[in-house]
């Protein structure tokens, strides 16, 4: 047996503004969604999706963080802080062997993005 995937759910405010962040600053695209309005879906880009809820009864807003490892942080980065993102932490090298930052989405949800810096041993 063997995990494969993981896709962390995030309880969002306004789910059409949250897919829409999602793709238009973030890059994802939107996978699915369900209902109808849509209460529920899917954001998907390269191995990596995050599941977006706006339901009654689901967690409050903006309590999800999780951590995307990627290539060109820094690239990537520049380009989050020119089309706006929230940046709650900005891009630096880490003691723990990353370089990374931590931006918001319009609901709260937090996510740390980063890169293994060379050298330093991967996990």
């Amino acid at each position: 047996m063997k995990f494969e995937s993981v896709s962390p759910i995030f309880s969002v405010t306004d789910l059409q503004q949250s897919m829409d962040f999602y793709r238009d600053v973030l890059g994802f695209d939107v996978a699915w969604s369900w209902g109808d309005p849509p209460d529920i879906a899917a954001v998907c880009r390269d191995c990596v999706e995050i599941t977006l809820i706006q339901r009654a009864g689901a967690s409050p807003a903006g309590a999800s963080h999780a951590c995307l490892r990627v290539s060109e942080v820094d690239a990537y980065y520049q380009g989050l802080v020119e089309a706006g993102a929230r940046i709650v932490v900005p891009i630096g090298d880490r003691p723990y062997g990353m370089r990374d930052f931590r931006m918001a989405d319009p609901s709260g949800n937090e996510l740390s993005i980063g890169q293994i810096i060379a050298g330093e041993h991967q996990a």
